[in-house]
């Protein structure tokens, strides 16, 4: 199966450095169009404007979460579709449970590597 590596792809954290972390494994894995967003607001306003085809979001920001930008995402008509990965540094059940229910396609748990980021990315591209 093969993956378009062209598709662009945002990705969301308050975190500066991991979203350079991120950016960069996305370099490694052949994925070079990303863009970034510092908070939930910022990403739903990039979203809306551009045209992205993965976002991969970061669970713990403030002002809006991770969770709440994932279900802001599957409310809106036009993107509802986009494949969404979360990234958090905490595995808790509840937290899978939820993010699930909210609709996300996958979830890594930090820290990863670009191998990991890759096997993610393909199996929700798989579904697109």
């Amino acid at each position: 199966m093969t993956i378009d590596r062209n598709i662009k792809v945002l990705v969301v954290d308050d975190y500066k450095t991991m979203t350079r972390i991120i950016r960069n494994l996305l370099k490694q894995i052949d994925f070079h169009d990303a863009d970034e967003a510092a908070d939930g607001h910022e990403a739903l306003a990039k979203l809306r404007s551009g045209n992205f085809g993965l976002v991969i979001s970061d669970w713990n920001m403030a002002p809006m979460t991770g969770l709440e930008l994932l279900k802001e995402v599957r409310a809106d008509a036009r993107l509802k579709h986009l494949p969404f990965i979360m990234v958090t540094a905490e595995s808790k059940t509840e937290n899978v449970v939820a993010a699930k229910q909210a609709g996300v396609s996958n979830y890594i748990v930090k820290p990863f590597n670009a191998e990991t980021l890759r096997e993610k990315i393909e199996k929700v591209m798989a579904h697109v």
